[in-house]
């Protein structure tokens, strides 16, 4: 995959166009990589999209029909990539923005559901495909499609793998907007003009507290906000905002 850097964001491009650029597990355990050297007081945002007509058609099958393991070699396996992809992405101190710039399929779906934002050419499909290889929703698929388009929507998708358009998953939420084709770079940047302006560690802290809460009661839920309100209150960010407030001026995190 190719990275650049441009006014602190970084575009990670998935480059193998040939096929469609599907992921192996090296592939997986180098994004994660990616993911984790990103840093607030580095980059603003990163962005993720895909080479050629494809954003990802997901793991590489061909890669899965020369593999013969047991089922712990192959939990260990996962874990380290697709389970430690995931993870990142939860984890990762910066917004993660999805340039869906074509098909979305199988762990390729996951990565947008992962990604922070997502914005979708209306040409770009999407599909749960594991099923249609026997295997079940990784990369974070089972935690978070239901907690994005609904717990029947999630089973529907994830038992039949059926494909659906960008505008429908627009409808669901499982992106944020389905725009033109030609007018997916614009959307992406505006996005990324609000992103570059604001704080990027007090939205790092903010998607912690959101995905950490996601698991807990009310009562741990308010506690845990607290403690990560606590830490906000400390940083360099907040004064410089409540410093800009005052003197009447935009701020400049």
């Amino acid at each position: 995959m190719r990275t650049t850097d441009s006014d602190r964001v970084r575009t990670i491009t998935f480059d193998r166009p040939d096929v469609l650029n599907a992921f192996t597990t090296d592939h997986a355990a180098e994004l994660a990589d990616h993911l984790s050297d990103l840093h607030p007081d580095e980059q603003h945002a990163v962005v993720l999209t895909g080479e050629g007509r494809a954003f990802s058609a997901g793991g590489d099958v061909e890669a899965m029909a020369d593999r013969e393991e047991s089922p712990a070699e192959a939990f260990d396996r996962i874990t380290e990539t697709f389970g430690r992809l995931a993870e990142e992405a939860l984890s990762c101190q910066v917004p993660i923005v999805a340039r869906v710039n074509g098909d979305a399929v199988g762990a390729g779906l996951a990565l947008v559901a992962l990604s922070d934002f997502a914005y979708a050419a209306d040409s770009a499909r999407f599909s749960a495909a594991f099923v249609r290889v026997g295997l079940v929703p990784d990369t974070g698929g089972t935690f978070l499609l239901p907690r994005l388009v609904g717990l029947r929507a999630a089973k529907e998708l994830s038992f039949t793998g059926r494909f659906f358009d960008a505008n429908e998953a627009a409808e669901m939420d499982l992106v944020n907007e389905a725009v033109p084709e030609g007018e997916l770079d614009d959307r992406v940047e505006e996005l990324l003009s609000v992103l570059r302006a604001r704080p990027t560690r007090t939205i790092g802290l903010a998607k912690r507290a959101i995905h950490a809460n996601l698991g807990k009661g009310v009562e741990g839920a308010l506690d845990y906000e607290n403690h990560v309100q606590a830490l906000a209150y400390g940083t360099d960010e907040h004064g410089e905002g409540v410093s800009a407030f005052l003197e009447g001026r935009d701020p400049e995190f």
